[in-house]
């Protein structure tokens, strides 16, 4: 279905997604009831003004001061036509807020006043983004410093990005091209200088870009790879083995599972993920003390990013990070899941020690 008669009408965007159509004709289909609406009642009241205004010669005998059939017209018919509406746009919001589960994935960073994205083999980009057409493109979001919204009109998307919370939007684009990418709320002094431009390729120039590292030619590495120097840096694997021990938890394929707390269950999702890293005492996991010391200002949004897709890859059996890799490791190479070799002990009463000591800061200040 395409009503190609839309796009005479200058007021609206390029149509650049498969959703585009839908939401113009929903925006047109109420705006045209509006218009229907508010025609009939100034007609009304014009014409009955003008017929009994004072002087007129108008009959006044015998008036009509009750009509059952106007007041089921009057009420049956907007109920009728408004609960439509309701049915068709909800339809069509919650297809659109229904992440796919093909496509590919794209990192969006918010802060004052730019737009940083990233892709998951690594590249990188600020105020651009390529993307291929016809494929489901799923952004996730979250913002380093206030509420921003991450609008990209000609595709009829947009959804808040906040801080301290990953949100989602996808689109599918149906035609190549440069596009507007700005921001929608009201950010800062500088609001209006955070734009940016969705350059959407053929399936085969976005695959030769992406492989030559994209526009800057500089490759870093994957999300995967970072999230791992940084897991390595901070010496998670001493105690998030790869099998639950008594300093922690095993994190393997914890996520899309629900995860048993002291005070409940939460399934494992990238917000849960996140507030474990940054604030670790406001989901203690049942059965564990609150040893974990917390991350909160010693990691950016990028690294938090990165560390948690490598935890979701230890998901998926035989993906990069899927061996395993961070279990402690004792002289001569052995395995030690039971955190009783040498040093285990100190490196767990250190890291007890400032867990604890946040955990009572934090709980202080809830």
């Amino acid at each position: 279905m395409n009503l190609n008669v839309l796009k005479y009408f200058p007021v609206m965007p390029e149509q650049a997604s498969d959703n585009a159509f839908t939401y113009d004709l929903i925006f047109w289909w109420i705006t045209l009831l509006a218009v229907f609406f508010a025609t009939v009642v100034i007609i009304l009241v014009g014409f009955l003004a003008l017929k009994y205004r004072r002087g007129s010669t108008a009959d006044r005998r015998n008036p009509i001061d009750h009509s059952k059939t106007l007041e089921y017209l009057f009420i049956g018919v907007p109920t009728v036509l408004a609960l439509f509406t309701f049915w068709w746009s909800m339809n069509e919001y919650i297809k659109y807020r229904t992440m796919p589960k093909d496509g590919i994935e794209v990192y969006v960073v918010g802060k004052q006043w730019m737009w940083h994205l990233q892709h998951t083999n690594g590249v990188r980009e600020n105020n651009k983004v390529h993307i291929p057409v016809d494929t489901n493109v799923k952004f996730t979001m979250i913002s380093q410093d206030v509420i921003h919204a991450f609008y990209l009109p000609e595709f009829r998307a947009q959804f808040h990005v906040v801080p301290g919370r990953y949100t989602e939007l996808y689109i599918k684009p149906k035609r190549t091209g440069t596009f507007r990418m700005l921001c929608a709320m009201h950010c800062g002094t500088q609001h209006s200088e955070m734009v940016g431009q969705v350059v959407v390729m053929s399936k085969k120039d976005y695959a030769e870009w992406l492989a030559n590292g994209g526009d800057d030619k500089d490759v870093a590495m994957n999300p995967v790879e970072a999230g791992k120097k940084i897991w390595d840096s901070k010496n998670c694997g001493s105690c998030h083995a790869s099998v639950d021990t008594t300093r922690g938890p095993s994190l393997v394929g914890i996520f899309g599972k629900a995860r048993p707390l002291e005070d409940g269950t939460q399934v494992a999702d990238s917000t849960y993920v996140r507030d474990s890293i940054l604030t670790p005492w406001r989901r203690i996991t049942k059965g564990y003390d609150p040893t974990m010391p917390a991350y909160q200002g010693q990691l950016v949004e990028d690294d938090i990013l990165s560390l948690i897709a490598y935890i979701k890859s230890l998901s998926n059996t035989g993906a990069p990070g899927a061996k395993a890799p961070y279990a402690p490791t004792a002289p001569g190479g052995k395995k030690n899941l039971s955190g009783s070799g040498p040093n285990s002990t100190e490196r767990t009463n250190a890291s007890g020690s400032a867990g604890m000591t946040q955990f009572e800061e934090g709980a202080s200040k809830q």
